[in-house]
This record gives C-alpha cells, sequence and structure tokens, in this order.
C-alpha cells in the first residue's frame, strides 16, 4: 500500500512539477523572466509539499536508486501528455526511445 501511496504522490508532484519548470514557456512566454521565475516557485512550492512527504514514504519501501528511478518513470510519463496536448508539441518516436531506455533502468533498479 505505501508504495502505491508513494506512487500516486509522486505523479501530483509531478504535474506542479512540469508546470513549474516549463507552464512559463507557454503562459508567461511575454512577461518578464524574472516574473517567470516567481510564478514557478510559487508552483514548486505545492510540488515539494508533495514530493518530500513522498520520498519520505516510499524510503520504507524502496531503496534510494528505486526512488530515483520510479520519479524518472512518473516524470516522462507527466511530461509527455504535458507536451503534447498543453505544449502542443508533435510525439516522436524519441519519447518511446526514452521510454525503452526507462524501461531498462526500472528493470535493473528492481530486479533482486
Amino acid at each position: 500500500m505505501i508504495g502505491w501511496k508513494t506512487v500516486a504522490m509522486l505523479v501530483v508532484s509531478n504535474v506542479f512539477m512540469t508546470f513549474a519548470w516549463y507552464g512559463h514557456l507557454k503562459e508567461l512566454r511575454e512577461k518578464p523572466w524574472l516574473v517567470a521565475v516567481l510564478v514557478s516557485w510559487s508552483v514548486a512550492f505545492f510540488e515539494y509539499l508533495v514530493q518530500v512527504p513522498a520520498n519520505r514514504l516510499g524510503n520504507q519501501v524502496f531503496s534510494l536508486g528505486q526512488l530515483k528511478i520510479l520519479q524518472e518513470v512518473i516524470t516522462l510519463s507527466v511530461f509527455v501528455p504535458f507536451a503534447v496536448f498543453y505544449m502542443k508539441e508533435k510525439l516522436t518516436w524519441n519519447y518511446l526511445g526514452a521510454a525503452c531506455c526507462l524501461a531498462g533502468a526500472v528493470f535493473f533498479m528492481f530486479r533482486k
């Protein structure tokens, strides 16, 4: 149960993180970069409110390396729909290649 709760919390934190890191490229393009920084930091604050407890909880059942790889898989899983549907980027084979590389990382980090 802790594992799934960790995953859910990391997904939520990644949604905030993705908007903090990249949302300003669409929504605040015409604003000075300092405004984008302040808005991004504000959004990132909420990401940390979920991410830090998620990692503390997850560290009870996952190793540090497993948590990191899990985070990367979740990051790509959140980023791709964000890039395609929100930022209107084209979905390319590169995303599939990245996903395959991450699948290999998951294999090696989670095998016994």
